[in-house]
């Protein structure tokens, strides 16, 4: 799951006609195994796109020295933001390796300005920026109608549905700050219903924490890891999305929320107000508990308001199509020029 947005590039890019051949390497050994079995087969790139600067960034610049194939970026890493910091505690020595293969590429796309901005703050330097979204499937644009069908079936019986879908890392994405503002709500009201989607590394420790809070029987729902159509499915059901997380770059979760025509509650972090304005969905600040119980009672009461085709149409950008031409027009021009 970590690396799904890095497999829906190479998707993209091959529905435009690209021959694409991907190296996941566990480890020395094995990048040079996986490279060597690919020279066997007589096959050659013309450009290679480096998906997060690691070591997999020396097969691209020894590439590059030895058979002058020229390389891009696609950078993902959270660890260059401050919220996060990873890349700061590194040793001096990596932080330079970082910086190298950064600028020995001939383009460094991230995934939203903001993430630009963090890793130009670090010090790291590029001849060319620019910035790639990440993918949404095909299948959550599908069936434009059936959600307006859907959250008119869910709000009639049941109230208000919020979604959340996430990794349950807990520190990134503050499960536990979204379960404290849904207990809050829960004092208020009850006319909603709050269906948490996914599996993770703390997910264990979530559910212990929401039985600690005691909610009223009924208003959390917990599926486990779903399939993609199956999460499709979810927000197809929805009436709001929610991310409380405490820092992102641009995540993917929400692209889907769009492409479902659903209005999003999120914090202001990362690319996240790259891709949220008012016609979404609401905006609070990360960690303040009280906004985000204010927002799901608001939007308890005006989800209804928010048009599913605008935002729908907001989100059209992160489609198979669109994203997979930008990356051909990029290595085009890269090859072009060397």
């Amino acid at each position: 799951m970590s690396g799904l947005f890095v497999q829906k590039h190479a998707e993209a890019v091959r529905a435009q006609g690209v021959d694409v051949r991907v190296i996941h390497s566990e480890g020395w050994g094995d990048l040079w195994r996986q490279w060597k079995a690919l020279r066997r087969e007589g096959w050659m790139p013309d450009v290679v796109q480096l998906n997060v600067i690691q070591k997999q960034g020396l097969l691209a610049l020894w590439l590059k020295r030895h058979f002058h194939i020229p390389y891009i970026i696609v950078e993902h890493w959270s660890g260059y933001l401050p919220q996060n910091g990873q890349y700061m505690h590194m040793s001096w020595i990596k932080r330079r390796w970082y910086r190298s293969i950064a600028w020995g590429a001939s383009v460094v796309l991230s995934v939203s300005q903001r993430h630009q901005q963090a890793m130009q703050e670090c010090g790291i330097r590029a001849k060319k920026w620019g910035v790639v979204h990440n993918v949404v499937d095909d299948f959550f644009y599908e069936d434009a109608g059936s959600r307006d069908r859907e959250v008119a079936r869910s709000r009639g019986h049941e109230g208000t549905v919020f979604l959340h879908v996430s990794c349950f890392d807990e520190r990134a994405k503050n499960v536990k700050g979204l379960l404290r503002a849904a207990k809050k709500l829960s004092e208020k009201r009850q006319d909603w219903r709050l269906v948490l989607v996914g599996t993770g590394v703390d997910y264990q420790e979530v559910r212990d924490y929401a039985d600690r809070l005691s909610l009223p029987e009924g208003l959390l729902e917990w599926t486990g890891e779903l399939s993609p159509q199956q999460v499709a499915e979810r927000f197809e059901q929805a009436d709001v999305f929610v991310l409380p997380s405490n820092y992102e770059n641009a995540p993917v979760v929400l692209s889907e929320a769009l492409a479902t025509g659903t209005p999003v509650i999120a914090t202001r972090v990362g690319g996240i107000p790259e891709m949220v304005d008012e016609s979404c969905g609401l905006l609070v600040n990360p960690g303040d508990d009280d906004a985000l119980t204010e927002a799901m009672e608001t939007m308890s009461d005006q989800c209804h308001t928010y048009k599913n085709q605008p935002i729908r149409e907001a989100g059209l950008q992160y489609s198979f199509a669109r994203v997979g031409a930008q990356l051909k027009a990029v290595y085009d021009s890269v090859i072009e020029r060397s």
